[in-house]
C-alpha cells in the first residue's frame, strides 16, 4: 500500500518549497522521501518569499529575485506539479476540491496553503493573498493612500510604499501599534514619524481604506471542511504537525498552529518546521513513529524601512521584548539572510542526469523527423511519397446533406506531468487538424497509455485524462465515443521525464459544410498569410526541462496553449480563407513548405521576420543557444529561404531559429485574400487572439 499511496501537498508555501528541495537532493538520504506518488497543487507556479516582499514593494528587488520556481522544484523532486485554485476539502471522501477541474484524491494530505487577510471588506485590496496585492501595488503611482492595520506587516508595507514615493497613512483601530513589545512599538512610531507617515489612532472598524493589513486567518474553506481550527481559522495540530484527530492530515506554515504552542503566522516558523514535516510525512506513509517539533518561543524579526531616493535602506530588529535600530548594518544583515535563503533554490540544477545526454523533448516535439517519415511514406506509396502532399485531415466521404466527414489522428508523450492539463493540451492540438480544414469537431476516440502503478493511481490518471479531454469537447458539443487503454513498460535506470510514461493519442472526427474543405494549398498570388498567435513553445519547454526558462514564460505559454481555436473556423471562412494549416511539429517554415508544395511551382512567399510573433522568452532562449531536440531535423526547411521563401528585413539568427521551432498547440496559418486581410486580422484580435498577425504575402 505505502509505495502506491497518494500524497498531495496542498499549497506552495515555504514549508512545501523546502520539502521539494530536500526530496530533490534525497539521493544521499532516500528515507526522507515518502514512498508515495506525490503531487503539489498551487494556484501559482512560483512561491513568493515573504521576507523579501516589502523590498519588492519598495522597488529594491524585482519579482524574479523573490520568487521560488515551484514547477522547477517539482521536476527536480519528481513530483507532479498541478496549477489550480483549491476551493474546498472533503475529509471523508479524501478529496481536494479544485476550481474548474476534477477533485484530487489523496491518501495523505499536507496543507501549507497560506492565509488570507481578516476584516478586508472595507478596503480596495488586502495584503494577503500576495499576488493580487502586488498587482495593485504595481498600478499605484504618486499619491496618498490609507492602510488599515498596526502590526509588523502594516508598518513594513507602509514604509515600503513610502520608499517608492507614495504617501501612506496608517489607520489603527486602537491607540497604539502592536509590534510585539512596548520597545518595538516605540521604535515603530519613530520609524513612521521619520518617514513622514501619518498615524490615525482609534479609527472606526469600518473606515474605508485602500489596503487592509489587519492580520490573517486560514482560508475559509479550511474551517468549512470541519477540521479543528482556532479562532483565526488555522488548523490545530499536534507537535508532530499532524492535524488533531486526523492521522492522515498535516498542516504547517500560516494555515496551521500547534496546540499549546501558538506562534504568530510568520515565515521563520514555516522554514524551521520543514525538516520535521519532511521526516514525519515519510514516517507516516511508511508506518513509522512521528517526531515532535517544538518551535522556539521568540523569533528574530528584521523589518526594512524601504529606503528612499536620499539614503540607503535601513532595518530594525525585534527579539522578544527588545528592539534595536534602525541601522544600515541591520539592513545588510537582513539582505544577506534573504539572499542566502533564496540561493538554496536558485543554485539547484533542475535536472541531474549524471552526465547523460539531454532528455529528448516531449509533446509535438516528439514527432518523427521529416526525413525518415518521407522515406517510409515513399516506400509505401502513401501521401504521394511525401508528407508535404498530405492534408491535415482525411476526407472520409460525403453525407446525404452535402457535408463532408473528416478524420485525423494525433497525440504524443505527455508534455506536462498533470494528466488533466496534458489531456486538454493534447485534445486541443489534435482538434486543430480539423480546424485547419475548416471543419467542426464532432467526436473523438482516445488511446491512453498509463504508467505501471497501483490500480487506484492508474484510475486517477485515467479519470483526469478523460476529464481533460471532455473539458475541450464539451464547449464544442462534441463527444468522446470510445477508446483503448495500454500500460507502459518502463526501462529501469532510464531517466523518467515529466509526465512519466503517460501518453495520449486521439482520433478526431468532424464535418465541414457543403463544398471542399480547406487544403494546405494552392496558395494564390496576392494572398496574405495570417498567423493566429505567437510561436516558440518548443524552445520554451526544452529549456524548462533544464531549468533555464523563467516560470512566467512557461505560464504564458500554457495559458495560450489552453485557448481553443475552434472559433477561428467561422471567422476565417467569413473572410475568404482559401488555404490553411496548423503549425505543429515541423515548425512554421516546415508547414509553410507543405503549403508551397501544394501550390504551383511559380508561387513564392515573402515573410516579414519582424511581424512573426514569439511567445515571451522564446527569442531570448534561442539567442542563448537553447533549442528543441526536433529543431535540428526541422532545419532542412531552411533550404526554402532564398528559394521559394524570402525574408523581408534583417532577421537575426534567433528569428530564423524560431521558424523551425516545433509547436505544441500551435497557431493556424491561413491564406486570406489581400482585400480581406486587415478585416480578418481585426476580427481575430477582437475574438481573443490579440497577437494574431499578417506575417507575409504570396506572389509569383
Amino acid at each position: 500500500m505505502a509505495a502506491d499511496a497518494r500524497l498531495v501537498l496542498a499549497g506552495g508555501g515555504h514549508s512545501h518549497a523546502l520539502l521539494l528541495r530536500m526530496w530533490g537532493m534525497a539521493r544521499r538520504r532516500p528515507s526522507l522521501r515518502p514512498p508515495a506518488q506525490i503531487t503539489l497543487v498551487s494556484r501559482c507556479s512560483t512561491a513568493l518569499y515573504s521576507g523579501m516582499v516589502p523590498g519588492l514593494v519598495a522597488g529594491l528587488y524585482d519579482t524574479q529575485a523573490c520568487s521560488i520556481d515551484l514547477r522547477r522544484l517539482c521536476r527536480l523532486a519528481k513530483v507532479t506539479f498541478m496549477q489550480a485554485e483549491i476551493t474546498g476539502l472533503d475529509v471523508q471522501a479524501r478529496e481536494l476540491q479544485l476550481e474548474g477541474r476534477p477533485s484530487l484524491r489523496w491518501d495523505w494530505l499536507s496543507l501549507d496553503v497560506g492565509a488570507e487577510t481578516v476584516d478586508s471588506e472595507h478596503a480596495t485590496v488586502a495584503v494577503k493573498p500576495l499576488e493580487p496585492f502586488l498587482q495593485w501595488c504595481a498600478q499605484q503611482e504618486q499619491g496618498s493612500l490609507r492602510i488599515r492595520g498596526g502590526g509588523a506587516a502594516a508598518v513594513e508595507v507602509a514604509l515600503a510604499l513610502r520608499g517608492r514615493g507614495l504617501q501612506p497613512e496608517l489607520l489603527l483601530r486602537g491607540h497604539a501599534l502592536h509590534l510585539g513589545s512596548a520597545a518595538a512599538n516605540r521604535l515603530g512610531e519613530r520609524l513612521l514619524q521619520g518617514a513622514g507617515i501619518t498615524v490615525e489612532t482609534n479609527s472606526p472598524a469600518g473606515a474605508a481604506a485602500d489596503l487592509a493589513c489587519t492580520g490573517s486567518r486560514g482560508p475559509r474553506w479550511l474551517a468549512a471542511s470541519g477540521l479543528p481550527c482556532d479562532a483565526q481559522g488555522r488548523l490545530l495540530t499536534e507537535a508532530s504537525l499532524r492535524v488533531q484527530d486526523h492521522p492522515r492530515l498535516f498542516a504547517s506554515g500560516d494555515c496551521g498552529v500547534i496546540t499549546g504552542h501558538p506562534r504568530p503566522p510568520a515565515g521563520v516558523w514555516a522554514v524551521r518546521c520543514a525538516p520535521t514535516l519532511a521526516r514525519n510525512l515519510a514516517a507516516a506513509v511508511a508506518g513509522r513513529p512521528l517526531r515532535p517539533w517544538r518551535p522556539q518561543r521568540w523569533a528574530l524579526q528584521l523589518l526594512g524601512d524601504g529606503g528612499s531616493l536620499m539614503r540607503q535602506p535601513q532595518a530594525v530588529a525585534f527579539w522578544g521584548p527588545w528592539a534595536f535600530g534602525p541601522s544600515p548594518l541591520l539592513w545588510r544583515w537582513k539582505h544577506h539572510l534573504d539572499q542566502r535563503f533564496m540561493a538554496r533554490f536558485s543554485r539547484l540544477k533542475a535536472m541531474d542526469q549524471n552526465g547523460a545526454a539531454p532528455m529528448a523533448c516531449r509533446g509535438c516535439a516528439a514527432k518523427l523527423a521529416a526525413s525518415p517519415l518521407q522515406d517510409a511514406l515513399a516506400r509505401n506509396s502513401l501521401g504521394g511519397g511525401t508528407p508535404a502532399s498530405a492534408e491535415d485531415a482525411a476526407v472520409i466521404g460525403p453525407t446525404p446533406d452535402g457535408t463532408l466527414l473528416l478524420q485525423s489522428v494525433d497525440g504524443f508523450p505527455a508534455l506536462v506531468a498533470d494528466a488533466w492539463l496534458n489531456a486538454r493540451l493534447t485534445t486541443l492540438h489534435a482538434c486543430s487538424d480539423l480546424w485547419a480544414c475548416g471543419a467542426r469537431v464532432e467526436s473523438v476516440q482516445a488511446v491512453v497509455t498509463l504508467p505501471e502503478l497501483a490500480a487506484p493511481v492508474q484510475a486517477d490518471l485515467l479519470s483526469d485524462t478523460l476529464a481533460g479531454i471532455q473539458s475541450v469537447l464539451a464547449p464544442l458539443g462534441a463527444r468522446l465515443i470510445g477508446g483503448h487503454t495500454l500500460e507502459a513498460r518502463h526501462t529501469q535506470n532510464q531517466p523518467e521525464p515529466a509526465g512519466g510514461s503517460l501518453s495520449l493519442v486521439l482520433s478526431v472526427n468532424g464535418r465541414t459544410g457543403a463544398g471542399e474543405p480547406w487544403g494546405k494549398g494552392p496558395l494564390r498570388p496576392g494572398d496574405g498569410l495570417l498567423l493566429s498567435r505567437p510561436i516558440g513553445s518548443g524552445v520554451l519547454f526544452a529549456a524548462a526541462m533544464a531549468g533555464a526558462a523563467a516560470p512566467q514564460w512557461i505560464d504564458a505559454a500554457l495559458l495560450q496553449m489552453q485557448q481553443s481555436q475552434a472559433a477561428l473556423v467561422e471567422l476565417l471562412a467569413r473572410h475568404g480563407c482559401r488555404a490553411c494549416t496548423d503549425v505543429t511539429g515541423f515548425g512554421l517554415l516546415g508547414h509553410l513548405g507543405e503549403m508551397l508544395a501544394a501550390s504551383p511551382d511559380s508561387c513564392r512567399v515573402t515573410l516579414k521576420a519582424a511581424a512573426i510573433p514569439a511567445l515571451p522568452g522564446a527569442l531570448q532562449l534561442l539567442e542563448q543557444g537553447w533549442a528543441s531536440s526536433l529543431a535540428p531535423s526541422n532545419a532542412s526547411a531552411l533550404a526554402l529561404l532564398g528559394e521559394r521563401v524570402q525574408l523581408q528585413g534583417m532577421a537575426s539568427a534567433a528569428q530564423q531559429d524560431l521558424l523551425i521551432d516545433p509547436q505544441t498547440c500551435g497557431p493556424l496559418l491561413a491564406a486570406i485574400p489581400a482585400d480581406q486581410c486587415n478585416a480578418a486580422l481585426a476580427a481575430l484580435q477582437q475574438a481573443g487572439f490579440p497577437q494574431a498577425a499578417v506575417i507575409g504575402q504570396v506572389h509569383t
